[in-house]
């Protein structure tokens, strides 16, 4: 294999950082548009509210507390602690209920109209009080419905465990599964969400480039891993939610996460970027690459120009009013050889993390199972391929685009290989 050096300056001015490689990306957005998304999201939140003919809608995750309110603390702690949750009451205010010592994270935002200490009952902080902690809990929480609901006694609710459903029930509130409305809530997005967007999209590619600078012989998955941490980080960032990136034997079977395996010349290096970043959105892309700049050999340029003709087949499907059912029946057939080696999704939803709508790829499409709905403006969408056989490296592209009035735009512009 011969060295090739497409990664010139010019790529380098665009991707990796043109304020030097040394300093963060300083975001250029303006407030007014920040403003206006966070109004936009409540908005969207209660709107659905008022849909779901509950009296309120009680939030644990994270990503739905940071769509509504745009308040961030302990995001990937909270994950798995439920230590801080919001209510949005449809007759009443909006309330934070944040974790002790940590009032000042959500002060002075505008969608929320009171802020309380928060009442933890998991066992971790409650030991054997955990029953008197969660019905403290709840007689605070149906106090609140009581006060608002005008006599409407249905809450709607994200994620809550065991021991809160039973609480609010025995309260004589009636649970009724919360994920159904905020799911829809968050697939529109407003024009400044994808200014939001864009820009936590600029911040990966900065990332992708640092890893593609790095992708030399000797380097390990994990160092290149690390590129894409650093550029999210100090750009003001949250976290990344996978750990895939491999390369050579290791990108097959899929779903291999980042090792200390050391890169060779020539072999193919592989990523999903996962990026929660800027804002709390989400880029999700992924790319391959060969270790040292190399050209491909026959089997990887193969492999390679079976992936792009599955994403661009299945890029000209996203139009609006598309059904997902249409969408699979027109969607690429992917080979017999590669069938196994496949990734299940063909097209799925992000916003703040992945999110509704998704359309499995045609091998797992079924009817019985399979969500309906269809394609509308303002989604954002990503189109996924991924392409290995027996004994080969895998290709994995993405690519994440917005649903226009007429078709699609793409978002991402970090360019493919063959390029």
């Amino acid at each position: 294999m011969t060295e090739k050096s497409i990664f010139n300056d010019d790529r380098k001015l665009t991707y990796l950082n043109s304020e030097g490689a040394d300093k963060p990306l300083i975001s250029p957005i303006a407030d007014d548009v920040l403003q206006c998304a966070r109004a936009y999201r409540l908005g969207r939140m209660r709107a659905q509210l008022d849909r779901s003919d509950c009296a309120a809608m009680l939030l644990y995750d994270p990503c739905n507390i940071r769509y509504a309110f745009d308040c961030s603390n302990m995001q990937v702690w909270t994950l798995h602690n439920p230590m801080r949750y919001a209510l949005i009451l449809a007759g009443g205010p909006a309330i934070m209920f944040e974790f002790k010592g940590c009032m000042r994270q959500s002060e002075g935002l505008p969608g929320i109209d009171e802020l309380r200490m928060a009442k933890t009952w998991m066992f971790m902080g409650s030991g054997d009080k955990v029953e008197a902690a969660v019905s403290n809990w709840a007689n605070e929480i149906a106090d609140l419905v009581n006060k608002y609901g005008g006599g409407n006694r249905r809450i709607a609710c994200d994620t809550l465990g065991g021991n809160g459903v039973k609480a609010l029930e025995a309260l004589e509130l009636t649970y009724v599964e919360g994920s159904q409305f905020t799911e829809i809530a968050r697939s529109i997005k407003s024009t400044d969400e994808i200014e939001l967007m864009r820009w936590t999209i600029r911040v990966c590619e900065a990332g992708m480039a640092r890893i593609y600078e790095n992708s030399v012989p000797g380097v390990t998955e994990q160092e290149l891993w690390a590129h894409l941490h650093f550029e999210n980080a100090r750009s003001g960032g949250d976290w990344l939610e996978t750990k895939l990136l491999t390369c050579g034997s290791h990108t097959n079977p899929w779903y291999q996460e980042c090792s200390d395996r050391v890169c060779q010349q020539g072999e193919m290096i592989s990523f999903d970027t996962d990026m929660i970043g800027p804002f709390g959105y989400c880029a999700d892309l992924s790319r391959s690459w060969t270790c040292g700049f190399t050209d491909m050999n026959d089997t990887q340029q193969r492999l390679y120009s079976t992936a792009r003709d599955q994403i661009e087949h299945n890029l000209a499907l996203v139009i609006p009013g598309i059904s997902f059912a249409e969408y699979n029946a027109k969607s690429w057939r992917i080979p017999k050889s590669h069938i196994d080696y496949r990734y299940s999704l063909a097209l799925h939803g992000v916003g703040m993390a992945d999110e509704y709508p998704v359309v499995p790829l045609h091998v797992d499409f079924d009817e019985s199972t399979a969500m309906s709905g269809h394609l509308e403006p303002g989604m954002v969408v990503c189109v996924e391929s991924l392409i290995g056989e027996a004994g080969s490296e895998s290709i994995k592209l993405e690519t994440q685009v917005l649903v226009t009035q007429t078709g699609y735009e793409r978002l991402d512009s970090f360019p493919w290989e063959d390029d």
